[in-house]
């Protein structure tokens, strides 16, 4: 799945005239493209698809996201360990497939 996650940006700094950000995501931080929100500051928020920041984003409406998603367990299911996942699944198949 590839969701819109809301994030912190905690830095921002300019590589090859290209506006960049460390955002933090609950805890997971990533190198997120501003090209399309320039504007953004340190401290606020950002809903951020596929590495870009698409839109500013209230505090108050980005932890209640955050809470949502890792509720659900879609943090861990999009920035966890896509290599422990497909080990898990897999050792689980034969189990349901004995069902």
């Amino acid at each position: 799945m590839c969701l819109a996650v809301p994030g912190r940006v905690v830095g921002i700094e300019e590589r090859d005239g290209t506006p960049m950000a460390r955002v933090d995501f609950g805890g997971v931080v990533k190198d997120v493209c501003l090209a399309y929100l320039p504007e953004i500051e340190v401290g606020e928020y950002a809903i951020v698809h596929v590495g870009f920041a698409i839109q500013r984003l209230d505090e108050e409406s980005a932890l209640a996201t955050l809470r949502l998603f890792e509720r659900i367990g879609a943090l861990d299911e999009e920035f966890g360990d896509a290599w422990a996942h497909a080990a898990a699944e897999a050792e689980s198949a034969p189990e349901e497939e004995n069902r």
